[in-house]
């Protein structure tokens, strides 16, 4: 045979080949096959990610001896009402604000291409189009949708849908595991079952995790742009809190965001107050924030999470770059999950007595 000509080491090059291109076809099938679907397939990856934001609230009222079907209900009515007040606040702050915002970007353009010449030609031309470009790359990311009414029923269907199912999953979550085991094939359930597992308790660590630290980051920047008296503080947290759930990406474009208007509106004094908190902001995320609230999940490295979003981005827009972080943390924990049953012991370590 031609194999017993070539040496182990090829060998094992050929067979790790192998099983790269299969892996790698098979992810290629499934993600062409989400974008295909992307209709459906949004809905039950935002719920997912939603129960696994909500179940410890979800299990707290188990535990108080709530009907499960009533737990889930009062579970998914308190985020209606807690996102509803959230999001209202944070639109009307946008709103009343944003076009404030977008002049003082326009100022901020102005002044820094008077110092740098070319250089702040672009940002006054992408503060003076702002509308425009969000439109087009929205329109991008909403999958081919090119009306604005269209856009936004789309995106209250979704949003909807998303709430019933994540009704259904936190109240037949107990079920889970036994549906895993049966679906699976003989002699794989119990696998199955524990990276199943592994995986969403890497998203629930993500999101909650996620979820804290961008309130924090959102409260430190909001008060000390209002100290600073920088106009349109609140639209500006709330952009900060929105812009947490892209890692390092989202926090440095709304962080930018901010110094920039601070610059234009207050000067260059209030300016680098405003640089100074959003700095001494997340000098505390990455050094203290991050290392202790998300310890317990899944670890990524930060070139890892840049791809991930990138390559969400490419798949899906903006919405691919919400969804990529934690598909991604989900698929560490299954790598974990993996690597901890299946990998070979170390040879230098002493065997068992």
């Amino acid at each position: 045979m031609l194999s017993a000509l070539l040496p182990e080491p090829v060998r094992r090059l050929a067979a790790w080949c192998i099983v790269f291109l299969l892996v790698s076809g098979v992810v290629s099938v499934l993600i062409w096959l989400c974008t295909l679907f992307q209709t459906a397939v949004t809905p039950v990856l935002l719920a997912l990610l939603g129960t696994a934001l909500l179940r410890p609230l979800h299990g707290r009222l188990l535990r108080m001896r709530v009907n499960r079907s009533l737990a889930a209900a009062l579970t998914c009515l308190a985020v209606v009402a807690v996102v509803g007040g959230a999001g209202y606040v944070v639109v009307a702050a946008l709103i009343e604000t944003g076009d404030q915002i977008v002049a003082s970007l326009k100022e901020a353009g102005a002044g820094i291409a008077e110092h740098f010449g070319a250089a702040g030609t672009s940002l006054e031309d992408l503060a003076a189009n702002a509308k425009e470009l969000l439109s087009k790359f929205g329109g991008t990311a909403a999958s081919g949708v090119i009306t604005g009414i269209s856009v936004v029923g789309e995106v209250i269907a979704t949003a909807v849908l998303a709430m019933f199912l994540v009704f259904f999953f936190l109240r037949d979550s107990d079920r889970a595991a036994g549906t895993l085991r049966a679906l699976a094939p003989r002699g794989a359930g119990e696998p199955a079952e524990a990276m199943a597992r592994r995986a969403f308790e890497a998203v629930e660590g993500f999101m909650r995790g996620t979820t804290f630290i961008a309130l924090i980051d959102a409260l430190c920047i909001t008060v000390g742009l209002l100290v600073l008296r920088v106009p349109g503080a609140v639209g500006l947290g709330a952009l900060v809190f929105v812009g947490a759930y892209i890692p390092y990406l989202g926090a440095f474009i709304s962080g930018a965001v901010a110094v920039l208007v601070a610059f234009a509106d207050r000067g260059w004094l209030i300016g680098l107050w405003a640089l100074g908190v959003v700095l001494a902001v997340q000098v505390l995320e990455g050094h203290v924030l991050q290392p202790v609230i998300q310890s317990r999940t899944v670890q990524m490295h930060p070139a890892v999470v840049m791809l991930a979003i990138t390559a969400g981005a490419g798949v899906a827009g903006i919405l691919g770059m919400l969804l990529a972080v934690p598909l991604t943390a989900a698929g560490f924990g299954v790598l974990s999950e993996l690597r901890g049953r299946y990998a070979a012991p170390d040879a230098g370590a002493p065997a068992p007595e």
